[in-house]
């Protein structure tokens, strides 16, 4: 049997063990299109033997960019490794410079691309390139399709020269370097060997639910992130089949039609779920609203393995029978289990979506350390509402004396591609630090406290933790997205996008005289006087030097390209203040 070392050992051990008809599974033009084991093997050589062809030598640089989750991604992924280059995944959603910094710090020769949109601003920048040819994995007419690279390589009578670099490509290699959207300055490049990601996905995968060929995945978010990457890998190594979703806006339609048994997500994408199945709970009436948030409250209070009580479990019986059944049934009626990362998870939503049988399993981990540290399990006892788990297998957390998170083990990044400051400056001895704040109880659940850059004092000396009251307050249907700020002021405030949709039926469901436009939900007095409830309401959990004294609302919606948000969500604090720094002095100074 294939011993796994390296990232394109994957699909070999899936041909071995379990042999698909159908591994990956992509829909083109309305049809879901499947490719087998075999089929994906035999295009990923071809591919390699294309690659040779064109003259790519080991460690060359081949850069993916795709707008969504596909079988050609995969076919790449394995064509490139195979000859000892290095796959350079990049955000399809960042701009044209920095597609021009990717490609020019990483010294990629060729490019693949999804579509038009992404190849039109590959093309406004590869005269500044090293890029030699683009090609595409759609028909764009004045581009190459990755097609005919299938085509050079379909004559098999020199895989011996694929074998011969596969041999030379050793587990310590170098797979792939991750450009991580850094909330502040350029993207750092994170060099990950097949080892880093490889040992990653064989540790995380003893806590996933036991799968097999009837197991059908829903994988929709970005895969150039290496959170749904090492997923699919490890979807490979147990045999299931993965299907792509169409695109973030599809994947309710997708999983109506595939039945996905599990998904990962990102607490954002929850949230926006439940919002909205909370605007249809809000539109019911009579007995029917009652049961609809009587079903939510006990989902509210929802503990697992049973510690409720019989009592607790019977009436979680009726609210499924009557309505989470619905809930279940808008993602396809089988899904089972979500695996969460990238962010901190509400409890609440943990609570909720457990109660209703999609139980949520919360991981940690970083770009650079390939990236799962922690994640929950069912099974075992392994699951705890409020952590990330407990440590997977051969990685080891400790807790410096600051309270920062250090990991060591076989998944940490060899370093920062051309920065060897940057690198010695987050290392140890062998030990990463993740610049995140946690803490370790007593059954060995590691729960995340904060962001050590993220904490700040006020001017009278309090520390406040902002991610910890944002988390909390984003609880709210009518807050969209939270900022909070105050580091050497006299309080703690925020700066708020309103949940603007949520808030538009609120006013209609009211009857309110005001209008509707963010501009005039953003100024509007009802509305603020409105979400000073929720903060109000909040702000009970928090000690009185953390509560947020002082909130304004701003009009816009944070976006990516607005430049309020990474590629994964995340909010880049100073930009932030810098757009918003009217309304921060208006808080603070006026």
């Amino acid at each position: 049997m294939t011993e796994i070392t390296r990232l394109f050992d994957f699909p070999y051990h899936q041909l071995e063990v379990h042999n698909l008809d159908a591994a990956l599974v992509t829909k083109y033009d309305g049809e879901w299109v499947k490719t087998s084991t075999k089929d994906y093997i035999e295009k990923s050589n071809a591919m390699s033997r294309a690659l040779l062809k064109l003259g790519i030598q080991k460690n060359d640089k081949i850069a993916v960019i795709s707008s969504t989750n596909r079988t050609e991604w995969n076919i790449m992924d394995i064509g490139i490794l195979q000859t000892g280059a290095q796959n350079i995944p990049i955000y399809p959603t960042i701009c044209a410079e920095d597609y021009e910094y990717v490609l020019n710090h990483s010294e990629s020769i060729y490019c693949f691309v999804s579509d038009i949109e992404v190849y039109e601003k590959v093309k406004k920048v590869q005269a500044n390139t090293k890029v030699k040819e683009v090609y595409s994995f759609d028909h764009i007419e004045g581009c190459k399709h990755y097609s005919e690279l299938l085509e050079l390589g379909k004559d098999d009578s020199t895989q011996a020269d694929v074998e011969a670099r596969k041999a030379q490509v050793s587990p310590d290699d170098l797979a792939t370097i991750i450009y991580t959207s850094g909330t502040t300055g350029r993207p750092k490049g994170v060099m990950l060997t097949h080892w880093n990601i490889t040992s990653n996905a064989l540790d995380a995968s003893e806590r996933l639910p036991k799968m097999g060929k009837d197991t059908r995945i829903l994988s929709f978010l970005p895969i150039c992130h290496i959170f749904e990457r090492v997923l699919i890998y490890i979807y490979q190594y147990s045999g299931t089949t993965i299907y792509f979703a169409e695109g973030i806006d599809k994947i309710g339609d997708n999983a109506k039609e595939i039945k996905p048994n599990l998904m990962s997500v990102v607490p954002r994408l929850l949230e926006k779920v439940f919002d909205k199945i909370m605007l249809k709970g809000e539109e019911l009436s009579g007995i029917k609203k009652g049961l609809f948030f009587w079903a939510v409250k006990l989902g509210e209070q929802w503990e697992p393995y049973g510690a409720n009580g019989a009592w607790y479990e019977f009436k979680l019986k009726i609210a499924n029978a009557l309505i989470f059944n619905k809930w279940r049934a808008a993602l396809g009626g089988e899904l089972t289990t979500m695996v969460s990362g990238s962010a901190p998870l509400q409890p609440r939503l943990s609570r909720i979506f457990s109660s209703a049988k999609m139980k949520v399993m919360q991981g940690y981990g970083l770009t650079e350390t390939s990236p799962v540290v922690s994640v929950e399990m069912y099974d075992n006892n392994h699951f705890r509402i409020g952590t990330v788990g407990k440590p997977i297998k051969n990685v080891e957390v400790n807790i410096a004396e600051d309270g920062e998170i250090l990991i060591k083990g076989p998944n940490v990044m060899k370093g920062y591609y051309k920065d060897p400051e940057k690198t010695a400056s987050v290392m140890t001895g062998d030990y990463f630090h993740t610049g995140d704040k946690g803490e370790i109880d007593n059954d060995g659940f590691l729960k995340i406290t904060g962001r050590k850059k993220e904490m700040f004092k006020t001017s009278g000396g309090k520390y406040v933790i902002p991610p910890l009251l944002e988390n909390d307050m984003k609880q709210s249907l009518f807050i969209e997205q939270i900022m909070v700020v105050g580091e050497s002021e006299k309080m703690p405030a925020a700066i708020i996008q309103p949940n603007f949709e949520f808030i538009r039926d609120w006013i209609d469901h009211k009857g309110l005289n005001i209008g509707t436009s963010n501009a005039e939900i953003a100024n509007s007095e009802i509305v603020i006087k409105r979400i000073q409830k929720e903060i109000d309401k909040y702000n009970k959990h928090f000690g009185k030097w953390e509560q947020i004294k002082r909130f304004e609302l701003t009009p816009d919606v944070w976006s990516i390209d607005g430049g309020h948000l990474t590629p994964t969500m995340k909010m880049k604090r100073d930009i932030i203040k810098g757009i918003y720094q009217e309304l921060y002095d208006k808080i603070y100074r006026i």
